[in-house]
């Protein structure tokens, strides 16, 4: 079987989740296979006994914690090109790594490359709700634009479209330490607007290749509950708009954002 020698999917595996080892076993059985590592700042007997039984290299980060850093810690251990990051909770489509593989070989100037994406709740793969809907039309214009640097920001201008776990890094470009540090819930969309200020491609593969799984014990549910979702998207509507229109994108974001958690 073909390898993509130079990717890593590196886990970021947090305390005990029951969901750990299907995330790892989707990646294993990907159609084409890739470097699969685990990297974890809270060690314990469950993460290391997954790692043993798929003789997976686990790294530890003993350094400063918190999702920035330890998002941050497990791009630095891959040693390729090329790093996704795959987020215990979720699913990836055993076509995810050759899909990409192939997009990569026809654009060498990506930033990142990310695809399109569906949930899962309580189990059950959800095949359609409005959210959804309203990130593969706000994703639209950089099939066409790729390259430009007012179309990789504009696609982020009402909210962020772009699936965390599916997204594939060029760390040639955003380097080994790319996420931002400052932010607990909007990490991922703060770092692809500074992401958008780089010259090359983001790529938007719209083929259904990551499966996100939202739950209760989630970060970005945990986030929600404790307001400091609210606050950063707040912040993050500051940087692209005047106060006032960011106050009135927030009236139909949060209803947006509450809809969603109930599905």
């Amino acid at each position: 079987m073909k390898k993509f020698e130079d990717h890593t999917f590196v886990v970021c595996a947090y305390k005990e989740s029951q969901f750990l080892e299907e995330a790892i076993k989707s990646l294993i059985n990907q159609t084409m296979k890739s470097n699969i590592v685990i990297s974890t700042s809270t060690p314990n007997d469950y993460i290391k006994n997954i790692a043993e039984k798929y003789k997976l290299k686990l790294y530890i980060n003993n350094g400063e914690k918190g999702i920035g850093p330890d998002w941050n810690y497990a791009v630095s251990v891959a040693k390729t090109k090329y790093v996704t990051l795959a987020h215990q909770d979720d699913v990836y489509s055993e076509k995810y790594l050759e899909e990409i593989y192939n997009y990569i070989n026809k654009n060498k100037d990506i930033i990142m490359l990310f695809t399109n994406h569906k949930e899962i709740r309580n189990g059950k793969i959800v095949k359609k709700n409005l959210n959804l809907k309203i990130k593969v039309i706000m994703t639209f214009p950089i099939r066409i634009f790729k390259k430009s640097k007012f179309i990789k920001k504009l696609i982020l201008h009402f909210g962020n479209p772009i699936s965390c776990p599916s997204v594939c890094l060029n760390t040639e470009i955003v380097g080994n330490r790319p996420f931002r540090e400052d932010m607990n819930s909007n990490i991922d969309w703060g770092t692809w607007l500074d992401f958008a200020n780089k010259k090359g491609s983001f790529i938007y593969l719209n083929e259904i290749l990551t499966f996100h799984r939202v739950h209760s014990e989630s970060a970005t549910t945990k986030c929600i509950d404790s307001n400091k979702r609210v606050q950063e998207d707040y912040e993050m509507f500051c940087r692209m708009w005047p106060k006032w229109f960011a106050k009135f994108i927030m009236i139909f974001y949060k209803h947006a954002q509450d809809a969603n958690l109930k599905g």
